[in-house]
């Protein structure tokens, strides 16, 4: 199979977006040490900020034993949103995705918490799904609303493997993945079409594995490591997964979506064409990427108030 022509998928906006965060963060940074890996990442961050929305407060706080940031709206929030940043479980924390969490507020009217889970390889599996799932449980203990786990990235696995250990909690109403990594098999599909894409390298993907596991390799049928490995999808709460066409994750949202529906419960895959991993810091310069973020806060905003926009069986 010929290599994808990213001249022709990615559109000129997109490509400006990839050069501006090579520029910070350069595609070999996966292979400097981890200190040098988290500053460089911590200014390519710092670059993309956008500031607060207008009447979006935030405060930190412990919930759980973990540090979070929690997000308010000008008004009375009816549904929380846990938000889960990604980085590879090495790199990112509560500032690095700041305003994005800030603009879920804004954009949905719920409150957002997110939650600075332990890092990589300090910390290795399972300490940053335990934290996901610690910080989760004290948020469902601390504010009576509904709630959408939410996450990009690796905070995508970490939702959707907090959302297979909690299925069944009646206040979860739904979780909105953004270009998850489920653990899918890196020599099929996405994985070998996109293995050098922009952004993302299948490469990169085998390093963070072997930092994130003792031994550096994915534990065998540990879905609380990688979702798509878990022996059920029942129960599990309304599901969207978005993915980057130019992404070798891109297969595992649809995969993970699948899984779910056959087995009865409600999702829904969104493939956004033409995007590159990380384009949520694109969203105000790129118009697939701004269309994007509109969807997944629409998203967001749906699941929160109890209604799935996206047809099928009830």
């Amino acid at each position: 199979m010929p290599a994808p022509d990213y001249s022709q998928l990615i559109d000129a906006e997109t490509w400006a977006f990839i050069r501006e965060t090579e520029s910070w963060y350069p595609p070999e940074t996966a292979t400097y040490p981890i200190e040098k890996q988290r500053e460089v990442y911590t200014a390519m961050c710092r670059a993309f900020f956008r500031g607060y929305p207008e009447g979006i407060s935030a405060e930190d706080r412990a919930l759980g034993g973990v540090p979070c940031r929690i997000y308010l709206p000008a008004t009375p929030p009816k549904a929380t949103v846990l938000y889960l940043h990604g980085g590879g479980f090495v790199v990112g924390g509560l500032d690095s995705h700041d305003d994005v969490c800030a603009e879920i507020a804004a954009a949905t009217g719920f409150r957002v918490v997110s939650a600075d889970y332990r890092l990589a390889p300090e910390h290795r599996h399972p300490a940053a799904y335990e934290d996901a799932l610690a910080a989760t449980r004290a948020t469902l203990e601390a504010f009576p609303d509904p709630l959408v786990l939410a996450g990009d990235s690796a905070g995508g696995a970490l939702a959707a493997a907090v959302a297979q250990t909690l299925a069944g909690e009646p206040r979860l109403m739904g979780q909105v993945l953004i270009y998850p990594g489920l653990g899918g098999d890196l020599n099929r599909g996405s994985y070998v079409t996109h293995a050098n894409a922009p952004m993302l390298t299948k490469d990169d993907l085998s390093f963070y594995a072997s930092v994130r596991y003792e031994g550096g390799e994915e534990p065998a049928d540990d879905p609380t490591a990688a979702p798509l490995w878990a022996p059920s999808f029942a129960g599990l709460p309304p599901t969207v997964a978005f993915a980057a066409e130019c992404d070798p994750l891109a297969d595992d949202a649809r995969a993970y979506c699948a899984l779910i529906e056959a087995e009865g419960g409600r999702a829904h895959h969104v493939l956004e064409p033409g995007l590159v991993h990380g384009y949520l810091r694109a969203r105000h310069t790129a118009a697939r990427a701004g269309a994007s973020f509109a969807r997944i806060t629409g998203a967001i905003s749906a699941l929160g108030a109890g209604h799935w926009p996206y047809g099928g069986t009830p």
